[in-house]
């Protein structure tokens, strides 16, 4: 944090409570519910809450604001060209280590929201529950890489535990496709190499666990990250490009835990975001060029022992 003169000492003081209730959090939101929604999450999470106002005053307040451990923005609906400065100035923040931010906002603003806020510290919420709410404040407030905070002494917050677990299955993905590469590889070598990959193949695969959904409880069997690897790859192979919207549809998770995924496999490099030329406010989504390979010589692999792969 920057430092401050003397004559920003009173307002400072007006403007911040100084105690050790936990993080000190500026609540803003384009409608008085969805501040209170904020609120009570802030108050859940054992949060202070600084202050509460709409968007309109937001970039003016933020400016005169000192000492927030995060910024939480509720949006009900688009509140129109305002909300693009106050996103940059809400990643600019993250990037400078001043604060972190939550942004949730309804699903038709998710391409927007992603587009602007890029930094890890910036959590995006869509839909989000009492329990992603908290997961959201805990991680904004740290302001440091992917470090999952224990906090179990804070009321009403459960552990970030499954996100810790999420890491971890992607950690179980990655050695699992590697050895298929190299089963792959050994086989390629001997002329015994399988059928090309093409997206018909991704995309009977993609319905075949859809399927699934149909005759057992979808939950049981999520795996947001290999959905989108597969669309992701089933793209590349058609040339199209992926907004983070329709990835989130085919996460075939809630839209919130789908943008949870979306940036951990961009921290672990697996996927790329990519800002469309012709509209700074929208990015893309695509396979980061060793992964595509490894899942290419995965599928083929797979083919070799069974044409049925879901």
């Amino acid at each position: 944090m920057g430092a401050i003169g003397l004559g920003d000492v009173g307002a400072a003081a007006e403007l911040t409570e100084y105690d050790h209730r936990g993080p000190a959090v500026l609540v803003l939101g384009d409608s008085e519910e969805a501040r209170e929604r904020a609120r009570n999450a802030a108050d859940s999470a054992g949060c202070r809450v600084v202050d509460s106002i709409g968007i309109a005053e937001a970039l003016e307040r933020i400016d005169r604001q000192v000492l927030v451990d995060a910024v939480l923005l509720n949006l009900d609906g688009d509140p129109g060209p305002s909300l693009d400065p106050l996103l940059e100035r809400l990643n600019a923040a993250a990037a400078a280590g001043r604060n972190g931010s939550v942004v949730a906002a309804p699903f038709e603003l998710v391409d927007r929201v992603a587009a602007l806020t890029d930094h890890r510290s910036v959590v995006q919420l869509c839909e989000a529950s009492e329990a992603d709410w908290g997961r959201a404040i805990a991680r904004a407030s740290t302001l440091e890489p992917l470090r999952f905070e224990d906090i179990t002494k804070r009321p009403g917050v459960p552990r970030l535990q499954q996100l810790s677990e999420e890491v971890g299955r992607i950690a179980s993905i990655l050695a699992s496709l590697s050895e298929e590469e190299a089963a792959a590889a050994e086989a390629d070598e001997g002329g015994t190499g399988g059928d090309a990959v093409h997206a018909g193949l991704v995309r009977q695969i993609i319905r075949a666990r859809r399927l699934r959904d149909q005759y057992l409880k979808g939950d049981l069997f999520a795996d947001p990250a290999w959905d989108m690897l597969l669309d992701l790859l089933a793209a590349k192979l058609e040339d199209r490009r992926v907004a983070v919207s329709s990835l989130c549809i085919a996460a075939a998770v809630p839209p919130t835990t789908a943008l949870r995924w979306i940036k951990i496999l961009c921290e672990q490099g697996l996927i790329l975001r990519v800002t469309d030329p012709q509209d700074g406010r929208r990015v893309f989504i695509e396979m980061a060029p060793d992964t595509s390979m490894m899942m290419e010589r995965y599928l083929r692999a797979a083919q070799r022992i069974s044409p049925l792969i879901v």
